[in-house]
């Protein structure tokens, strides 16, 4: 067993293994209530305010289907750090839930194997963002979900939910089907992925934080039609920075 030291950013960073497990300093799952939440704009946004702050941190999204470009963003903010099958191991050329996409193609995923790809990225680092696909429940693999990733990876967790009529019933079953099994600190932001938006969207964040309190819930502005890009992210940065860094705070917790 190897030791683990205290960083500048507050959090343990391990450097080996303790048994068979690897030793990590903090893991952050981002799941979504359904596909275009906006769960690579959260990883990406967040990853990129960690590091401006000089944390040591990676990101990368274990399942992809139909396109790498939610990966390609995300190694655009961590240049040279992860090759693309590091960042991004199962990845699925027909748009499709992964499962059904594997499946198609004669691959069986287990748990096993995602779970050590993930532990391998971990270990490289203080803190390590885990995007996922689709929502909780999502099939990625057989007998796999976020659900049994966030459990067996003793992540923390943060719901990404877009601000718009049905919110409010998507994102109670969502954090409180996490709160069955979640070890650690549970959270919850909502992106406004549209200019225009419904009435509920001003009352959403203050009734959605009452009902699942005390679980943080955090919103974002509209930030454009191409937020989840770089030139956006880096625009957006002043805008945004308070929610990362409370994002950040819970991550202590």
């Amino acid at each position: 067993m190897r030791s683990s030291a205290v960083t500048a950013s507050g959090i343990s960073k391990c450097s080996a293994w303790i048994g068979t497990e690897p030793c990590v300093a903090s893991i952050l799952f981002i799941t979504g209530t359904d596909t275009g939440a906006g769960k690579t704009l959260v990883t990406a946004s967040f990853l990129y305010w960690m590091r401006k702050q000089g944390m040591d941190v990676l990101a990368m999204k274990p399942f992809c289907s139909g396109s790498r470009e939610d990966v390609r963003l995300l190694q655009a903010i961590q240049p040279g750090e992860l090759s693309d099958p590091e960042a991004n191991p199962f990845f699925f050329r027909k748009p499709l839930a992964p499962l059904v996409a594997a499946r198609q193609k004669g691959k069986v995923v287990r748990s096993r194997e995602v779970l050590d790809r993930i532990h391998k990225i971990a270990a490289r680092c203080e803190i390590l963002l885990v995007e996922g696909a689709g929502g909780l429940l999502s099939p990625l693999g057989e007998k796999l979900t976020a659900a049994e990733l966030i459990r067996d990876l003793k992540a923390h967790v943060c719901v990404v939910a877009a601000n718009k009529l049905g919110t409010i019933n998507h994102t109670l079953l969502t954090a409180r089907t996490l709160a069955s099994f979640a070890r650690k600190s549970v959270s919850v932001i909502l992106t406004q992925t549209a200019r225009n938006t419904d009435r509920s969207a001003a009352s959403n964040r203050s009734l959605i934080a009452e009902l699942l309190s005390p679980i943080p819930v955090w919103s974002l502005p509209y930030l454009g039609a191409e937020a989840s890009s770089l030139r956006a992210i880096e625009r957006n940065f002043r805008r945004t920075r308070h929610v990362w860094a409370a994002l950040a705070r819970s991550l202590h917790k």
